[in-house]
């Protein structure tokens, strides 16, 4: 996918509106198909997203979208000499281990979890596993024995799947839980940073916690129905 954009003059005035295209294959010629259409970008525009691209990606200089594409430089490739080997998946691994730096849990767990002698650092542990959640909800055991030889992050992390088992993963879990208010703490620092976000109520998402029918001895409804009763009433008070 790459961006393309269109130049629109209207009532003496010049318009250039951005869109994202990917390549599509159509018989034995390619097209450009619009994925979304970006809008209209002006030089402001551009420097908001390259300002917002620094703070998502640090102090590393990424390419710029805005920059006139690369000149194309034509391959020859042998299609008898290439064979597939242990094709694994890349991009959504990928997109993980960027989004982990980007929001800056790399140097908040090496802050929290000092290491000590074991093998694989209670850092990349916690990595993995959030990684794995991201693309695959699962448990420890999945991540151990089938969703993680199944794709590159070992190679991405440097590590020996061979010694990421569900044992080291429940450990790992275990390091984790007591800095869970101060993780909250850093992420909400950060949202607020990134997006100069105000707000008086923050909302919590518990869709993924549900019951059916009138639960009337259910202790845990009954709480349930409580705190979202004194929530609301204090809301509105």
């Amino acid at each position: 996918m790459y961006l393309r954009h269109s130049i629109i003059k209207k009532d003496g005035k010049t318009h250039t509106y951005w869109r994202l295209v990917r390549s599509v294959r159509i018989g034995k010629k390619v097209r450009q198909k619009t994925v979304a259409q970006l809008g209209e970008l002006d030089e402001a525009g551009r420097l908001r997203a390259k300002d917002l691209a620094r703070q998502l990606g640090g102090h590393v200089e990424e390419p710029d979208l805005f920059d006139p594409p690369l000149e194309k430089e034509v391959v020859e490739v042998r299609l008898n000499g290439v064979k597939l080997e242990r094709v694994r998946r890349f991009g959504d691994v990928w997109l993980g281990y960027k989004l982990w730096r980007m929001a800056k849990l790399d140097k908040f767990f090496e802050e929290n979890l000092p290491r000590g002698g074991e093998d694989i650092s209670w850092v990349t542990l916690a990595e993995i596993m959030t990684i794995a959640r991201l693309c695959e909800p699962s448990s420890e055991l999945h991540i151990s024995e089938g969703w993680l030889r199944k794709t590159a992050l070992a190679d991405i992390l440097c590590v020996d799947e061979a010694k990421i088992n569900d044992d080291r993963l429940y450990r790992g879990l275990d390091k984790i839980l007591p800095l869970k208010k101060a993780l909250e703490g850093h992420l909400k620092g950060l949202w607020e940073g990134l997006f100069s976000i105000q707000y008086d109520l923050l909302l919590y998402d518990i869709t993924s916690t549900y019951f059916e029918g009138r639960m009337e001895g259910d202790v845990q409804a009954k709480r349930a129905t409580a705190a979202i009763t004194g929530t609301i009433a204090n809301r509105f008070a």
